[in-house]
């Protein structure tokens, strides 16, 4: 089983790669989203799923370079899998549909899709392309949607060469906050 320690390893290690085609490390990109959570006042879970809503692309060998390939290698589905039985579903389920929030966003938002970074745009056509309306209802009729529209929304936000950030041990009082909580 992977422990909360894990994660915060794997993200300060496997962090350190460069973020897909984006013009920051995957550590960096992480910091940025959780930092933009904390700035909006967002609850602990929200912030800890921001933290943490690319982990799957660094778990096993990782998934470096396979959406460029046309290869969706689901991190949002391997990376609410091992964030579940840690923080349960309030991280796990905006984690595992911060994917589906891009593409209701680019349903429902005109300009949406324009204002992704080149990364994302790439990443969506191998992730399913924009909802259609049924599709867009589906997904806002689950409980953790609106969520996962807010991470996506961070996720976004953080690809900022040279932003500022607390370090990463700065985000372990969220993790623990959960913990007991739960």
């Amino acid at each position: 089983m992977t422990t909360i320690d894990d994660l915060f390893s794997l993200l300060a290690l496997a962090g350190a790669r460069q973020y897909g085609g984006e013009q920051v490390s995957q550590l960096a990109h992480a910091l940025q989203a959780a930092t933009l959570a904390v700035e909006a006042g967002e609850p602990a879970p929200v912030i800890v799923a921001s933290l943490f809503h690319d982990i799957g692309h660094l778990l096993g060998e990782g998934d470096r370079g396979l959406a460029a390939q046309g290869v969706d290698a689901r991190h949002e589905d391997s990376g609410a899998e091992v964030l579940r039985p840690l923080f349960g579903d309030a991280v796990a389920e905006p984690v595992r549909l911060h994917v589906p929030a891009k593409r209701w966003l680019c349903f429902a938002e005109g300009g949406y899709w324009d204002s992704l970074s080149r990364g994302s745009q790439v990443s969506l056509a191998v992730q399913g392309g924009p909802f259609d309306a049924a599709q867009a209802a589906s997904f806002m009729a689950q409980p953790h949607a609106k969520a996962a529209v807010r991470v996506r929304r961070y996720d976004d936000l953080a690809k900022v060469r040279g932003r500022g950030t607390p370090g990463l041990a700065e985000f372990r009082s969220w993790t623990t906050m959960l913990r007991e909580d739960a």
